[in-house]
């Protein structure tokens, strides 16, 4: 029933054709490791690539070793390669999954086109694409988010969409398959885990059906999904226009619209620019402000008199920003308000997004800026400079949170690691008479 079901799957959602050039993604876990099983059942032409990201020790190499067997009981040729993931996660400030996600489609993606291949398959589950959907909801998605994992995209295959984890266990108990356990599987610190084992099987309890339903709930909201980029399109098509690489939005024909916040979110979204920023150039709207400026990490939006123009900001521009020394609001790339006053009135205020500094000592502009390798300090309440790099490892900064983290500069000086900590040397002391106050907002 398994080998029908796949088969079938494979004909009428992905609409392969018979001696397709397959690369499989084998991981040696049971998933994988089905799939494996089920197209060497079938007319297919296949090759294994398995990915040793160097992160669990022993227990890495012994999967990578566990998959490299494969080659002479299936009598398919396998690729490995090792990955030092951690190091290729500081070197570009990501996170050590996100790393891994670029290092592994990267490779597979640069195998398949050395060697001719057609498509990479990957072994993600009916279960797999129920734990994205509440990932997605949980941290806040438009309806492409809820539409779950597509069976094929582009050059990317998932075969067994359509299996719940307990048909994939069968199937590998009836057949013998053997796999290898992730250890770190079991782990409900991460929060695809912790969906997996606590909160998904409560919804089954109500539901034995749960999966097949919501699978059935993600086409449709993908149809939804559909409908909506078709009118959106529809929507650029007129609001926005371009020309060398800058890009222009009507501001008259955006504000006719009744639903112009989810249309102008949508559009500067493929800018990258954030939904609290969108809020911020809908007041300007309002407001008619005209040269207004705002930020995403890559592009920089003006607000004309009856246009919003779009330019990808120049390389030696990027993740500065600077705040003026009449400025008393920051929009981006973070939310920042800045007062003074005289030392008379100062009080102190034990909060990490409260920043008060020695208004005398600061040369404005200041900078916003991120950090950089060298940069150093002196931490309040100490004597002695210290390298940031060692300053992250003292407060236990993880690698997306410093991804995350913003400097505020006073020329090349650093005087405030936003939410974390000011430099002694700006700091508010007996002989300070004016106050610069700053409140982050996260």
């Amino acid at each position: 029933m398994m080998i029908e079901n796949f088969q079938s799957f494979l004909n009428q959602e992905c609409q392969l054709d018979p001696g397709q050039k397959i690369l499989l993604a084998v991981s040696g876990g049971i998933d994988s490791m089905v799939m494996l099983d089920l197209f060497s059942k079938l007319e297919y032409h296949l090759i294994i690539a398995h990915c040793n990201f160097k992160l669990r020790a022993k227990e890495s190499d012994e999967d990578c070793e566990f998959v490299k067997n494969l080659e002479s009981s299936y009598n398919i040729i396998v690729h490995t390669k090792e990955f030092d993931t951690i190091e290729f996660a500081e070197e570009n400030k990501i996170s050590i999954q996100m790393a891994a996600r670029q290092l592994r489609y990267d490779w597979f993606a640069e195998l398949k086109d050395k060697l001719g291949f057609d498509l990479i398959a990957t072994a993600h589950n009916k279960d797999d694409n129920l734990e994205t959907f509440f990932i997605n909801l949980s941290r806040g998605t438009g309806i492409k988010g809820l539409s779950g994992i597509k069976a094929i995209s582009k050059d990317l295959l998932r075969p067994l969409l359509w299996a719940e984890r307990n048909e994939i266990l069968n199937y590998a108990n009836f057949n013998d398959i053997k796999w290898r356990e992730d250890s770190s599987n079991r782990s409900t610190k991460y929060l695809r885990n912790k969906l997996r084992h606590e909160i998904i099987p409560l919804f089954k309890e109500i539901n034995p059906g749960f999966a097949t339903t919501m699978s059935e709930n993600m086409n449709k909201l993908q149809e939804v999904n559909d409908i909506y980029c078709h009118e959106l399109d529809l929507k650029k098509k007129y609001l926005m226009s371009e020309e060398d690489h800058t890009f222009y939005i009507s501001v008259e024909e955006l504000c006719k619209e009744d639903h112009k916040k989810a249309i102008l979110y949508e559009i500067l979204h493929e800018f990258n620019f954030t939904s609290s920023v969108v809020d911020d150039i809908l007041i300007s709207l309002e407001n008619k402000d005209s040269g207004k400026l705002f930020y995403s990490q890559d592009y920089r939006l003006v607000k004309d008199r009856d246009q919003l123009i779009i330019e990808k900001i120049l390389e030696q521009e990027i993740q500065r920003f600077y705040i003026d020394e009449d400025q008393y609001e920051v929009n981006a790339p973070i939310k920042l308000t800045l007062e003074s006053y005289p030392s008379s009135e100062f009080q102190i205020i034990p909060e990490s997004n409260v920043a008060q500094l020695d208004y005398d000592k600061i040369n404005f502009p200041l900078i916003i800026r991120k950090w950089e390798k060298g940069d150093y300090f002196r931490p309040f309440g100490m004597t002695g400079m210290k390298k940031l790099s060692d300053f992250f490892i003292n407060i236990k900064l993880s690698i997306p949170e410093k991804e995350k983290l913003w400097i505020l500069a006073s020329g090349k000086q650093i005087v405030w690691i936003i939410g974390h900590r000011i430099d002694d040397r700006y700091k508010v002391s007996s002989e300070t008479e004016m106050v610069l106050r700053i409140n982050y907002f996260e």
